[in-house]
């Protein structure tokens, strides 16, 4: 299990609140794997606001035990950057850096109350683990209990989520409620 030990942000206030700029959005930005801390100094010699959320994890090896920081999104970083093409040339320059996520490489910008709940997680130490994102309509597989290994479309309906399990050449289905089942994306 994880559980918080730091977070890297060069934020004015922390948790963030908004400055009264209106033109500076967060960003996600992707790294070469394992450079994220790397390219997080770097953004903050540039004075470039950034986010990058870690977490602390024991490991142990042969002849010791230790706790190493991991970010909690492996391969990502977030920077809060005006949307002029000067300061996403800024943020390309670094090294590490592969490019923003989002439509043809431009980036999307991050609702700063996504960011905020992510920030408010973190700071309230309660115990949580990473988890795939799972999206309704898309292929996803059970893991662990009587059901381990079976596949389906993940369906949501009247707020309930359920598993769509169908034999294509005959055209039928089956629908089972994935509460309380652990599922992952295919």
């Amino acid at each position: 299990m994880l559980n918080l030990a730091h977070v890297v942000s060069n934020s004015p206030a922390y948790p963030s609140q908004e400055t009264g700029c209106a033109s500076l959005s967060w960003f996600a930005i992707q790294t070469w794997p394992r450079y994220e801390k790397k390219v997080a100094v770097e953004f903050q010699s540039k004075e470039i606001e950034v986010f990058l959320p870690l977490l602390s994890s024991k490991r142990k090896w042969s002849d010791r035990r230790t706790e190493i920081q991991l970010p909690l999104f492996p391969s990502y970083v977030f920077v809060r950057i005006d949307k002029s093409s000067n300061a996403r040339i800024g943020v390309l320059r670094t090294n590490g850096v592969t490019g923003f996520v989002g439509v043809r490489g431009i980036g999307v910008s991050i609702p700063q109350v996504q960011i905020e709940s992510v920030r408010s997680l973190l700071a309230s130490e309660i115990a949580f683990q990473p988890h795939p994102h799972l999206t309704v309509g898309k292929r996803v597989r059970i893991r662990g209990g009587s059901l381990d290994g079976v596949e389906g479309t993940l369906l949501e309906k009247k707020g309930d989520l359920s598993l769509l399990v169908s034999i294509q050449l005959i055209q039928r289905a089956l629908a089972i409620r994935v509460a309380g089942f652990r599922v992952e994306p295919i």
